[in-house]
């Protein structure tokens, strides 16, 4: 409850803060999108990790202010990179309680038209662990956002409601694998490679996360993967030290 009454009200205190971690081109190896990821920084108790501090955004209707900031910033962050000459993609992390708000959709439209992004340079990334495709107010919105053009991400795949009809019930444009089914060597689940099959059949980016050596990135590439994720290729980074990487500093 402590942590809870701590972190109402740590946006506007200036102690949560984005940080940034590349996606790679799995064919060229090239920098294409970053993931915008939460931090939050504790006056007194220092970092704390988001596996900590998200859910009990979630569970105190905290997160839809924590998730309106991280739009915000990396819609912020896109432009300044763009402006630099480097077309990045960006993605969000995105809620269910964020999505159910009143002015999401005017807010991902204020965001494209006033950092003048193209639809397609955002991405939002929703849980599979949460069942959205239940809620038909989410399915709806999520339908307008892909009308406008955005990405939209099943995140964390193969972690909960995991099956090829519920990834098709969603406007789904990616299918973002969890950590999970890249770091455990071995053969993986058959849901897996038939939902890849599925994804890549009707016209889904496969993201691969959490991959931490060669061994694993060859897995997701043998998997049919097109883009990765994780240590490998670099830890989240600030703003500041994404745009070195991307001038090529």
């Amino acid at each position: 409850m402590n942590l809870a009454s701590d972190l109402t009200g740590a946006v506007t205190r200036g102690e949560i803060a984005a940080v940034f971690q590349p996606q790679i081109d799995m064919r060229t190896g090239v920098i294409v999108a970053v993931e915008a990821l939460a931090r939050w920084n504790h006056p007194q108790l220092g970092s704390i990790a988001p596996t900590t501090f998200i859910p009990i955004a979630e569970e105190h209707q905290l997160i839809a202010e924590i998730g309106d900031f991280m739009l915000d910033e990396g819609c912020r962050c896109a432009e300044l990179w763009n402006a630099s000459g480097a077309r990045i993609e960006v993605a969000v992390n995105v809620s269910p309680a964020q999505l159910l708000t009143t002015d999401f959709l005017d807010r991902i439209r204020t965001n494209l038209t006033r950092r003048h992004l193209s639809a397609g340079s955002l991405t939002i990334e929703i849980t599979e662990s949460l069942p959205v495709a239940d809620e038909p107010e989410v399915l709806r919105l999520l339908d307008e956002l892909g009308d406008l053009g955005l990405g939209i991400s099943v995140d964390d795949f193969g972690t909960g409601y995991a099956s090829v009809e519920r990834l098709l019930a969603l406007p789904a444009t990616e299918l973002k694998l969890d950590q999970s089914l890249v770091q455990v060597a071995g053969s993986p689940p058959p849901y897996v490679v038939a939902a890849i099959r599925v994804a890549h059949e009707n016209g889904l980016r496969v993201v691969a996360e959490g991959i931490e050596n060669e061994e694993q990135f060859v897995r997701a590439r043998d998997l049919g993967c097109d883009r990765a994720q994780g240590y490998l290729f670099s830890r989240p980074a600030s703003e500041e030290e994404i745009g070195r990487v991307l001038a090529g500093v």
